[in-house]
C-alpha cells in the first residue's frame, strides 16, 4: 500500500495523579501520513511530544482522540480502538520499532534477542540466528559478544543489538527513536545506509534523531511536532 499509515486529529494527555489528578495536555490534532519509501522525520524541541507520539504509533500509550489507521494484512485497522490482541499482531507483523533502549531478556544471548522478531513470525531458528549473526557483523559487533547477555554491554553496544533487532524483518513500517544516539561516527553512517536500504525495500520510515547529520542524511521531510502543541489556556 502507497500510504501505510494515516493519523487524523490524534491528541494525548496525561494525568498527573500525584498531583491532585492535573491533567496535562501532550499533544493535540496530531494529523499526518506516512508513504511507503519514505523516512519522515519527527522535528521540534525536546519535550514537544515526539516520543509520545512515536509511542501512541506502536501501541504502549493509549490515545485519547483521534485515529491512527494502519494497513495490516490487507485491512486497515484504526489502533486506537484496536483490542490488545490486534496491537500485537501489529507489532508481530506490521511496525517495528528501534527504541532508545535495549530491553532485553536477561541470560539470552545478543544473537537470540535479535533473531527474536523472526522466530515470533514462524521462521527457523538457525535460519533466523544466521541473519542476527549477519546483521551484527555489519554493525561491527565483536563477535565474542554474540553469545552473551546484552545487559551486559556497553551503551553502544547495547545500541547495536537494538538496531539489528529493529531491522531484520521486514515489517512495512519502521519507527525509529534515537537510533543512532550511543553510536560512533561509523557506526551512524552504517545505520544511515541501513534505512536507505529500507527506502529502497519501500518501508515507511518515523523516526527522531537529534543529530542533525543523521537528520539531514536520512530525512524526506520533517513533520514540525510544534503544530500539534495544546493550546494554552487564557
Amino acid at each position: 500500500m502507497t500510504t501505510p499509515l494515516v493519523v487524523s486529529d490524534v491528541a494525548k494527555s496525561f494525568v498527573m495523579h500525584l498531583r491532585g489528578g492535573v491533567e496535562l495536555p501532550v499533544v493535540r490534532n496530531v494529523s499526518f501520513s506516512l508513504r511507503a519509501g519514505e523516512c519522515a522525520v519527527l522535528g521540534g524541541p525536546s519535550g514537544a511530544g515526539k516520543s509520545s507520539i512515536l509511542k501512541m504509533l506502536y501501541g504502549n500509550y493509549g490515545i485519547d482522540a483521534g485515529q491512527v489507521i494502519i494497513a495490516h494484512k490487507g485491512q486497515l485497522v484504526d489502533l486506537a480502538t484496536a483490542s490488545p490482541r490486534t496491537v500485537l499482531a501489529i507489532r508481530r507483523d506490521t511496525i517495528g520499532y528501534v527504541s532508545q533502549f535495549l530491553r532485553a531478556v536477561p541470560r539470552v544471548s545478543a544473537v537470540d534477542v535479535v533473531a527474536d522478531p523472526l522466530l515470533a513470525r514462524g521462521e527457523e531458528r538457525e535460519q533466523a540466528r544466521s541473519r542476527a549473526r549477519t546483521l551484527l557483523q555489519r554493525l561491527n559487533l565483536p563477535e565474542r559478544l554474540w553469545q552473551l547477555p546484552p545487559a551486559t554491554f556497553s551503551g553502544g553496544e547495547q545500541q547495536r543489538v537494538n538496531i539489528a533487532r529493529g531491522f531484520i524483518t521486514d515489517h512495512p513500517i519502521l519507527l525509529l527513536d534515537e537510533p543512532t544516539a550511543s553510536l560512533d561516527a561509523a557506526n551512524r553512517e552504517i545505520v544511515i545506509g541501513m534505512i536507505a536500504e529500507k527506502k529502497r525495500d519501500g518501508v515507511a520510515m518515523l523516526g527522531i534523531f537529534h543529530d542533525q547529520d543523521v537528520r539531514e542524511a536520512v530525512a524526506d521531510r520533517v513533520v514540525d511536532v510544534t503544530t500539534f502543541a495544546p493550546r494554552k489556556a487564557a
